[in-house]
């Protein structure tokens, strides 16, 4: 045995004698929870006292092909299947499963519905940018209904990794910087999958992902390491998990990254300590694809057997693709390194969410019923979401909105004409992405203004250096009254595996853009991206900017609606947009440093070639209305740090023209503590309409939770002292005001 096995081995046999091997894996907890009991159920217990070893270890097993589930099966040592699509074909391996296995125990199958089954909504980051938990909730809630009647149980979702990292491609899979944006709209999926009751023929049961700090990947690489202190675990990264652990999420799925170099699938302080301990999280964690067969290439598992013996007893409980439970398992358990408790309880907790799906008892997909294509219904609210997940970045003149009357429009750029892209990452597991295409921007905009002229030109690709079809789209703009340029990314350029050193638009695109200006006629900018970019130049010389990320099914009759007014964008943005690449990572919840950037004073924190700050900042987005936030009040100054709480009000008043939405926004800061808190905090948000002229008043309540904080020991503080309280409409917010913690 390598020293890399007789590592693995010690913490296997110390597991096996009882003690916690968290100590080897990770930073020691305040405390070593004990991890809590799934709840007890006379079917699953009765089952455990007739399971073979051979049996309980196949329910460990997750396969991703039909080929590798039939041959599982003809020995029962199968618990789930994931990655295969079709009611027929999983009725089909559900009956071998509950027809010829000794037990009769059902398969759960899973998938990754992301941002939509047969009806994809917009991505993630995007829902995100609406500021309203409601728009992931209604995506969550089309999405289970068609995945479960199409014979899906379970979705690897929702994401909710913060991030820092705009390279990093999976940003376009969660909710942007914040932990407290990502937090209210994880657990609004979550309770949109599964409902108050998961076994609903329209419900899925949701997965947390990825546990924990995945967003923190060293240079936006995916997979990379991460290095993070543990306040900044607590404080950052595990909120969305601990809140969606309390709204009774099904499952939790590890990350493939190290944790302060430890990885995930083998940390018993990140998994056992804190998920299964201090949450008291009582479903069942699956590995990330091959998570556990790669503790080998992480270096810290020798070979297979000392991947199963750190992953098992660290709380990874069922193994996704890799096969080292189900074959090294007996022997593991023969030597100790791994205990029957600890098999019985992932047994345990994987055959309670089957009993909870109701699998027992209704074990197959009704075949008649399978969702084939979105209905109306679906069509409308993904349209719907879309619209309120758009972010408009700038809009002198006005530009926008058109006018419905306008004459003729030219659409110029490579995404003017996209369909898939419009889809994003994540959308072509299930059943959408192969029978209905995302409605074009061309398509969009003919529908909205029927009455004018519309032209397409692509102008140039989104990649390759080829500036010929740049004449054609500056003659499609001089004949054109306005021009709509679409630009931005492939749905490939983002999600797992899209990292891209180079996060300006690609391509010759700019230039094109520069292009469609020298013509001197009226024109906007339509983005169509899966990540924050760096779009300087766009910001200096293109008179109207709508982000619309990547929208969605109903993408271009969304991005219609906008340009043409029937839709007032109010989304915000959830995570900073950079000047440069160089300047990552930026981010609006930052520490003070001792020597805050200042322009005049050399020796501060700042660049010399860049403007400080960010291009955009967190929170930020405009309206074809404007909006005043005045008369901050607080109910009381004083916030006892034992069941405090203080109201805070802030009057919004629409001083435009016509209806329009905003999102008022709390934030506080802590300006001495023991540990050096960010500049702002985001506590709270409320997203508003408002007819022109009227006003309404925002209220907030404060609490310690609000304005506390976890410590190096992992225990949560709330210190005496003064908090600012930021009142606004982005994290730039000026209005304030303070409260004193006694």
């Amino acid at each position: 045995m390598n020293r890399r096995s007789l590592l693995a081995g010690v913490g296997g046999l110390l597991a096996a004698s009882g003690v916690a091997s968290s100590s080897l894996l990770a930073p020691p907890a305040a405390a070593d929870p004990v991890a809590a009991r799934p709840e007890r159920n006379d079917r699953v217990e009765g089952l455990l006292k007739k399971m073979t070893l051979a049996e309980k270890l196949g329910q460990l097993q997750l396969l991703g092909n039909e080929t590798d589930a039939r041959t599982a099966l003809a020995t029962g040592q199968l618990g789930g299947v994931f990655s295969v699509v079709g009611a027929a074909k999983l009725n089909a391996l559900q009956h071998i499963a509950v027809e010829q296995t000794r037990l009769r125990i059902p398969l759960i199958f899973g998938l990754d519905v992301i941002h939509g089954y047969t009806t994809n909504f917009p991505i993630p980051l995007a829902q995100g940018s609406s500021f309203d938990p409601a728009v992931a909730g209604a995506d969550a809630s089309v999405s289970a209904k068609e995945a479960r009647r199409s014979g899906i149980h379970w979705t690897y979702a929702p994401m909710m990794d913060v991030t820092h990292e705009p390279r990093w491609g999976r940003i376009a899979e969660g909710y942007g910087e914040d932990p407290y944006l990502a937090t209210k709209l994880a657990v609004s999926k979550v309770r949109g999958y599964q409902g108050d009751d998961y076994s609903s023929p329209d419900r899925l049961a949701a997965c947390a992902k990825h546990f924990v700090a995945y967003g923190g990947a060293e240079g936006g690489r995916d997979y990379n390491t991460v290095d993070v202190s543990l306040q900044r675990l607590h404080n950052f990264y595990l909120p969305p998990f601990k809140a969606s652990v309390e709204a009774g999420v099904a499952t939790v799925m590890a990350s493939f990254n190290t944790i302060s170099g430890v990885p995930a699938h083998g940390n018993g302080y990140v998994l056992h300590d804190v998920l299964k301990g201090a949450y008291g999280f009582r479903g069942f964690v699956v590995s990330d694809y091959t998570g556990v067969q790669e503790l080998i290439l992480h270096g810290l598992a020798g070979d297979g057997a000392d991947a199963a013996a750190a992953a098992l007893p660290a709380g990874v409980d069922m193994e996704m693709v890799s096969t080292n439970y189900v074959q090294y398992g007996q022997q593991l358990l023969a030597q100790r390194r791994i205990t029957r408790d600890q098999i019985d309880d992932a047994v345990r907790r994987i055959l309670l969410v089957k009993v909870k799906l109701g699998l027992f008892e209704r074990p197959y997909a009704d075949e008649a019923v399978e969702v084939k294509a979105p209905s109306p219904a679906a069509l409308a609210a993904s349209r719907q979401a879309a619209g309120r997940c758009m972010v408009l970045l700038k809009n002198d003149g006005p530009v926008l909105p058109l006018a419905k009357t306008v004459g003729s429009v030219a659409v110029v750029g490579p995404l003017g004409n996209a369909t898939y892209d419009l889809n994003g990452t994540w959308s072509g597991l299930g059943t959408g992405a192969a029978t209905t295409p995302p409605v074009t921007v061309v398509d969009g905009i003919k529908a909205a203004a029927p009455g004018a002229a519309v032209t397409f030109t692509a102008g140039c690709a989104v990649e390759g250096t080829d500036t010929g079809g740049f004449a054609a789209a500056q003659q499609a703009a001089r004949a054109a009254d306005v021009t709509v340029v679409v630009v931005g990314e492939t749905a490939a350029m983002s999600g797992e595996a899209a990292a891209r050193s180079n996060i300006d638009l690609p391509g010759v695109q700019q230039q094109l853009v520069a292009a469609i200006k020298d013509t001197g006629k009226p024109f906007v900018v339509v983005l169509v991206n899966g990540r924050p970019l760096t779009i300087p130049y766009l910001h200096d010389n293109a008179p109207a900017i709508l982000e619309a990320w990547a929208p969605g099914v109903q993408g271009g009759n969304a991005v219609a609606d906008v340009l043409f007014g029937t839709v007032n964008p109010g989304g915000k943005l959830p995570v900073s947009f950079p000047r440069a690449v160089g300047q990552i990572p930026i981010y609006y919840n930052h520490e003070n440093t001792g020597r805050p950037a200042d322009p005049a004073n050399k020796y501060t924190s700042k660049y010399l070639d860049l403007e400080s700050g960010p291009l955009y900042e967190f929170g930020f987005g405009l309206s074809y209305t404007t909006f005043r936030v005045d008369g901050l009040r607080l109910s009381d100054t004083r916030l006892p740090a034992r069941g405090g709480r203080i109201q805070v009000s802030a009057k919004v008043t629409n001083t435009g023209g016509r209806a329009g939405d905003e999102v008022v926004q709390l934030y506080v800061r802590d300006p001495v503590a023991s540990i050096v808190q960010p500049v702002r905090r985001l506590r709270g948000f409320q997203r508003v309409t408002l007819p022109a002229g009227a006003s309404t008043t925002v209220t907030f309540t404060l609490t310690p939770e609000d304005v506390g904080f976890y410590d190096n020991a992992a225990k949560f503080r709330v210190e005496p002292g003064k908090i600012e309280v930021y009142v606004g409409t982005s994290s730039a917010a000026t209005l304030t005001s303070s409260v004193t913690v006694v």
